[in-house]
């Protein structure tokens, strides 16, 4: 289960429309790298007026799940990446776990197999994870 942030986008699509704006996305790179991983902790330390908050803004604006925000990334160099999910990759990750036959679907269809104690315990994790698919 991931981490996010809910702040939206914003701060940082301001920043986009400055004319002094400078590509940082690759910072985008490195922590999808990590995240998940003993290396996951990243202190972002710049000296006074070197862009913090607006690194800051670029990680809540990436991370955000209650906004979209792939196109404002798509043009900068994090969405040059063959690591940057296009909009049809993530519909066939979608489809891959919640279609018809879809893997989540075929779990769900075992559930009559699980004896009652375990059922609610799988349903719950099944609706969790179908939750987190579909956000």
């Amino acid at each position: 289960m991931g981490r996010f942030l809910n702040p939206g986008n914003k701060a940082f699509q301001k920043t986009l429309k400055s004319e002094i704006y400078v590509d940082k996305t690759m910072l985008l790179a490195y922590t999808n790298k990590v995240i998940g991983s003993d290396m996951a902790c990243i202190c972002n330390s710049r000296p006074r007026r070197f862009g913090k908050s607006i690194t800051a803004n670029m990680l809540a604006a990436y991370y955000s799940r209650g906004c979209d925000s792939f196109d404002m990334f798509s043009t900068l160099k994090v969405g040059r990446l063959d690591s940057f999910e296009t909009k049809e990759q993530i519909e066939e990750a979608r489809i891959k776990y919640l279609g018809k036959k879809g893997e989540l679907t075929a779990i769900l269809k075992q559930m009559g197999k699980l004896s009652a104690e375990e059922r609610p315990v799988i349903g719950q994790l099944a609706n969790e994870i179908r939750a987190d698919i579909e956000e």
